[in-house]
């Protein structure tokens, strides 16, 4: 095993109050402190808990998020090779919907580096507590946005269904405000194959700032949906049309039809 070494970290979703005390230990004790944050209210409280603390490279610029996630990759790698307790913070919860900490984890154990992620709390967490959502009861299933239509997932409209980046379908780059329009008109044709057009979906933000600010918990009918309103950070829940049908030669092989 090499000298140096990597754990991935993630603030969580609301600042300060749901780090776990593993994180925050980490933070505090890291010989060298990166951080991919989404506010400067929580990068200068990193530096409070840690003068190492650094800002990972976020270039906006280039056409594709690929590249910017592998200049980030590189800088974290850049300090494990350079000896020590590396310590990167990403935010909500390191391994959902941030390739870099993933990469980078991938990367240090190729090259005989220690590397592991911490889990934390992520924004299905709060969508869950917020909504009164039971994924247990009818099960759920969760898609990325443009994956979901360009790869024509398969998916049962009596679970849960949730879909992330509703702001960023199609875009392989960084979000420009207006360029949602069109994947949200894409999205709400293609569910309305399955839902009825005024069936009520939810788009959905968690809150950051709580309690200073509430979570988003915007209901609208189905074919509201291209117009609406919609951030980087908005999720889009849409609720089971019902109950499943029950097999009932399944309850009787399972004894449970007495």
């Amino acid at each position: 095993m090499q000298r140096g070494s990597l754990i991935i970290v993630g603030t969580e979703i609301q600042l300060g109050g749901h780090l776990t005390l593993a994180a925050q230990a980490w933070i505090k004790q890291a010989d060298k402190l990166l951080f991919a944050v989404a506010d400067p209210v929580t990068a200068k409280w990193l530096e409070t808990l840690n003068p190492t603390a650094e800002a990972l490279p976020y270039n906006t610029n280039c056409d594709r998020r690929r590249q910017t996630y592998g200049e980030m990759v590189d800088r974290m790698m850049e300090a494990v090779r350079s000896g020590g307790n590396i310590c990167a913070v990403f935010y909500g919860h390191p391994g959902v919907f941030a390739d870099p900490a993933l990469m980078a984890i991938a990367q240090a154990r190729r090259e005989g580096y220690a590397a592991q992620m911490l889990p934390g709390i992520s924004a299905e967490d709060c969508l869950f507590a917020d909504l009164g959502i039971d994924p247990g009861k009818g099960g759920c299933q969760s898609f990325e946005a443009t994956d979901f239509l360009i790869r024509q997932r398969k998916f049962d409209p009596n679970s849960h269904l949730i879909l992330w980046q509703v702001a960023l379908i199609g875009n392989r780059g960084f979000y420009q405000e207006g360029s949602e329009k069109r994947g949200l008109k894409v999205l709400a044709e293609v569910l309305q194959q399955d839902y009825p057009a005024d069936h009520q979906v939810v788009i959905y933000e968690a809150a950051v700032y709580y309690p200073v600010c509430q979570p988003v918990i915007n209901r609208i009918p189905l074919h509201s949906l291209p117009p609406a309103k919609v951030t980087t950070v908005s999720t889009l829940y849409v609720p089971p049309l019902g109950p499943a049908p029950v097999d009932q030669e399944m309850m009787v092989r399972l004894g449970m039809d007495k």
